[in-house]
């Protein structure tokens, strides 16, 4: 018999490197990513429930959470026609995930399909699922790829709200401890997941979510309505404003009027000084001239007024004799 690897086998058909698996990959790599998934079957023990998706490697491996949860042996890869017994998180569901599902998480587990939100339409979901399939009600992604936005919220986001719809924040929150941004999932949705979680069945629950968006609409048109309100309370009111402007209007033209009167009472010397008494007489050189007569002594020594009132009165009183000496 001949040996080597080119040996085929007696009675069988040889199969070449180049046939390929239901999934479009070569069987060697299914074979070998089979062997991986199988081994990371027993380790999804150490997660309280059973976890399990439908990947077909739409999402970047570095960013996909659901190949994270692989990794880290938190979850179970499930092939094409292969079907699930817990609640299954599929864009296919007809109904909401609800407190109800408690019962249903806690014995079978959930699972989702990681899958782009852009490929939906590449998704064999009659060939996944199970009987149990689930919507997810309105609540924001975290995520480091859909960040705010509602509704796309990626694998590990999916199974954290269905845990926590139910009741199961505490395995919501393990589930998300593997990521850094993980447990803001939680806080951003915190209002909305505790009003989720007093509901009963899945028309509550649709019921808080449609109270939700109404409520969101409102508040958005009322942020709309109070922009145009400030823009309006900016300006300030527009009659008091007019009013306001013609009374400063007068005023301004009276103070001019007054200015222009007392303009014209100012008077000026030849030097340009303001002169502000009329009566007032000024020289060339701008000294001022007086009135009053001046007088002055024999020595040409100004006399002022008071020196000549009591030279006056000692003039009166006083007496000298024929020599001229003073009598007292």
């Amino acid at each position: 018999m001949a040996k080597g690897k080119n040996k085929s086998k007696e009675g069988g058909s040889t199969r070449t490197n180049h046939s390929r698996g239901s999934n479009g990959h070569h069987s060697k790599q299914n074979h070998k990513s089979a062997e991986f998934k199988h081994s990371q079957t027993h380790a999804t023990d150490r997660f309280p429930t059973k976890l399990a998706m439908w990947d077909f490697d739409h999402c970047d491996p570095k960013r996909c959470s659901g190949k994270k949860l692989e990794r880290l042996g938190l979850i179970t890869s499930l092939r094409v026609g292969q079907k699930f017994q817990g609640i299954v998180v599929s864009p296919n569901g007809k109904g909401v995930v609800c407190p109800d599902d408690l019962k249903i998480v806690e014995e079978f587990g959930a699972s989702v399909v990681e899958c782009s939100w852009a490929r939906l339409d590449e998704v064999p979901f009659n060939k996944i699922g199970g009987k149990h399939e689930r919507l997810l009600p309105y609540l924001v992604a975290a995520n480091q790829v859909n960040y705010g936005r509602p509704w796309r919220l990626n694998c590990v986001e999916a199974l954290a709200a269905c845990f926590a719809i139910v009741g199961r924040m505490d395995w919501a929150s393990q589930l998300l401890e593997n990521f850094s941004w993980g447990l803001s999932f939680l806080e951003i949705n915190a209002e909305l997941l505790a009003i989720y979680q007093k509901c009963t069945d899945a028309e509550s629950v649709k019921k808080a979510e449609e109270e939700w968006l109404e409520k969101i609409e409102q508040e958005t048109q009322e942020r709309k309505n109070q922009s145009k309100d400030t823009d309006l309370w900016m300006m300030g009111n527009v009659n008091r404003m007019n009013k306001l402007n013609i009374d400063s209007g007068d005023s301004e033209e009276e103070e001019e009027e007054e200015e222009s009167e007392e303009e014209e009472e100012v008077c000026y010397d030849a030097l340009g000084n303001a002169i502000e008494d009329k009566d007032i007489k000024y020289d060339s050189l701008g000294n001022i001239i007086e009135e009053k007569e001046v007088k002055y002594d024999s020595l040409g020594n100004i006399i002022e007024e008071e020196d000549i009132d009591e030279d006056e009165e000692e003039e009166v009183t006083v007496q000298y004799d024929s020599l001229d000496n003073r009598i007292e």
